[in-house]
């Protein structure tokens, strides 16, 4: 991977660090999981987000990747935006367990929120401000945007 802008590895560590808190305060059979776990989506098709959630048991130590990823966060860098919001949302989309695809925008502190609806339409909206209700599993995100992160 390609080193990251200061900006995006804060927001992204405030995201998980939001994600984690909320799945402690709300004793969900949870976890959140950084960079460096990757989401298989088919045999030929696997992704590192930057912060994702499973719910169910915990995965084994050594595990490197997982099929069951409940949220999927991607913050925005230059290199890969494009890709981040378009081709990556709709392969997600084909797992199942996947109900929400947030897309994170440093610069203009956004968070784009794709979420599962029914009969395979993904609802969209976007978000500037305020916090974000994930349900499945029931969880607030909000605060996400250090000082600065921009």
């Amino acid at each position: 991977m390609a080193p990251e802008r200061a900006a995006h590895a804060r927001v992204k560590a405030r995201i998980w660090r939001r994600l984690e808190d909320a799945i402690e305060a709300g004793n969900l059979p949870c976890e959140a999981l950084t960079d460096g776990m990757s989401v298989e989506v088919d045999e030929h098709t696997v992704y590192e987000p930057d912060a994702l959630v499973r719910c169910g048991a915990l995965l084994p130590p050594g595990a490197v990747k997982l099929s069951d990823p409940l949220i999927v966060v991607e913050v925005l860098s230059s290199s890969t935006s494009a890709r981040d919001a378009s081709i990556k949302p709709d392969d997600d989309f084909r797992l199942p367990s996947v109900q929400h695809y947030l897309i994170v925008g440093t610069e203009n502190r956004t968070i784009i929120h794709h979420q599962r609806g029914t009969d395979s339409i993904a609802l969209t909206r976007i978000v500037r401000e305020g916090p974000i209700l994930l349900e499945p599993p029931g969880i607030t995100l909000a605060d996400c945007f250090p000082p600065g992160a921009a």
